[in-house]
């Protein structure tokens, strides 16, 4: 009798564990760049999803063109690397049918030390290395003029802003444009350097660090997918395994001072 409760339980929890998998999907393909959002889904997500009994194969960037295009010809299935504003910039431009689904943790962008160490070292024709990428650089242009250190056109799409916006510019700030992977890398060179979070992370650097951080949740991330998977079970078995309690409570530990998902709160 209990050789026979042992085996009942066992095909029940096989059964309950093959219910959590999409019947039509056997293998999941998920791409970020480099740094924490692919370590993340490494750590956090992607036990859960082979849980459930799915494969997954995760494939890292070192740039923010090819993700989107990977995912909208089929190479991926899932990305995780932007924020809504330049993925539909993105995807608009290029015609690509993809769609955001929902948040994920985020680290924000951040005015770092270069040679001056203090907001308070300010001075004129000081020099600040930003992302050159039109979406991250409107970004920074937005911190500096939360800190006060620029103005930018009031008509302006502020998504949009280019340093040819700047109306008033009082410390005569030199912008170093560059690629964001070599962003860290400028910090010795110019006095301070604006950096995407996943890059500054990647390269060492403690979210923490930051002089300064963007505000709000605007450049939060998303995950995205063809929109003719959006309503899909493994996609909502990716989503669940995102907002589950193990991985909130692994984020919280590893990721002090990101951005986290509103329906988190």
């Amino acid at each position: 009798m209990k050789h026979k409760l042992i085996l009942a339980t066992a095909i029940a929890l096989a059964f309950t564990g093959a219910q959590a998998k999409d019947p039509n999907k056997d293998k999941i393909v998920f791409g970020a760049t480099v740094g924490d959002h692919a370590d993340m889904f490494k750590a956090a997500v992607q036990p859960q999803l082979e849980k459930d009994g799915y494969k997954v194969e995760v494939i890292e960037f070192t740039d923010y063109i090819r993700p989107n295009l990977a995912l909208a010809n089929g190479e991926l299935d899932v990305n995780e690397f932007q924020h809504k504003p330049y993925l539909d910039t993105f995807k608009a431009a290029k015609g690509l049918d993809i769609t955001n689904v929902f948040q994920a943790p985020t680290a924000p962008l951040g005015l770092y030390a270069g040679k001056l160490n203090n907001l308070d070292q300010l001075k004129d024709s000081v020099r600040i290395s930003l992302p050159n990428d039109p979406s991250n650089s409107a970004r920074a242009l937005l911190l500096l003029q939360d800190l006060g250190w620029l103005t930018l056109k009031k008509d302006i799409d502020a998504l949009k802003a280019s340093p040819k916006d700047i109306v008033d510019n009082p410390h005569k700030i030199e912008f170093v444009e560059l690629e964001a992977a070599q962003l860290p890398r400028s910090r010795g060179d110019v006095d301070f350097a604006i950096i995407p979070g996943n890059y500054a992370t990647s390269s060492g650097i403690k979210i923490s660090d930051a002089l300064h951080k963007e505000p709000g949740i605007t450049f939060i991330n998303w995950v995205a997918v063809r929109s003719e998977d959006t309503d899909k079970p493994w996609v909502k078995d990716v989503e669940a395994a995102y907002n589950s309690d193990s991985f909130k409570a692994w984020a919280n530990e590893h990721f002090q001072g990101y951005k986290f998902p509103e329906n988190w709160k």
